[in-house]
């Protein structure tokens, strides 16, 4: 990811980033039913790499089978690279954890950008106090085990009806988790910076008792012209 591309979406809101999506024809990509565990931390930005699991097995899927270094769960945790997002397919199904508190503490200590699943997370409690960005359905207590079988990493899957392909670029706020196609992560970022910008006029100026209607969208040419110069006044 350019570098530049980076910073504008460490400053973008993911609803920014929706409509920008939207205007491309992309009308899914916002993660459904997903939640940060501490809305007080800073964006997350980073290409996904992925978990996927599978129901479980009860013969193939007993305790021991963490003994194994080459335990798919196991194994992403250890190869996520640094800077990227892990997203785990849990199949919106939180009755068993994604994984928990340890797993998601070496993710943060390997430099990993985040963790989102559609499932739960376990330790949820120890996860929220983290400096680590973490986004789940809702706390679970069980290990995954009982219920999620991993079975396979770093293939395209389904998080909370979004499909995620390796290397999408993934984009964390307060609100939720947005994921954006690599191939047009640049432009919609530089399109979603400009609407920030937008938009902040806007705000100042309905917080000042203006009408909506011309202003946003800005369909008088007086209002583009107030525009461009509070921008330039501002530097933006």
């Amino acid at each position: 990811m350019h570098p530049q591309t980076l910073e504008r979406l460490r400053h973008v809101s993911t609803a920014t980033l929706c409509t920008a999506l939207f205007k491309r024809g992309l009308r899914h990509q916002f993660i459904q039913d997903v939640r940060p565990l501490n809305p007080n931390l800073p964006n997350m930005v980073g290409p996904a790499f992925t978990l996927r699991y599978m129901p479980a097995r009860e013969d193939l899927n007993p305790i021991t089978v963490f003994e194994d270094r080459g335990h798919p769960q196991r194994k992403a945790v250890e190869t996520c690279p640094p800077g990227a997002v892990m997203v785990i397919d849990s199949r919106k199904d939180a009755r068993a954890a994604s994984a928990g508190g340890i797993l998601v503490s070496r993710l943060m200590k390997r430099g990993a950008a985040g963790i989102v699943t559609d499932g739960g997370l376990r330790d949820s409690p120890e996860i929220a106090k983290l400096p680590f960005p973490a986004y789940h359905q809702r706390p679970s207590a069980p290990t995954n085990l009982t219920l999620h079988q991993a079975i396979d990493i770093d293939v395209p899957i389904g998080c909370g009806d979004t499909p995620v392909f390796p290397g999408d670029i993934v984009v964390g706020d307060a609100e939720g988790v947005v994921v954006i196609p690599a191939a047009i992560a640049d432009a919609i970022a530089e399109e979603a910076e400009g609407m920030t910008t937008f938009e902040d006029f806007v705000q100042e100026k309905v917080m000042e008792g203006r009408s909506i209607l011309g202003l946003y969208p800005p369909t008088d040419a007086a209002t583009r012209e107030e525009f461009a110069a509070w921008r330039a006044a501002r530097g933006r």
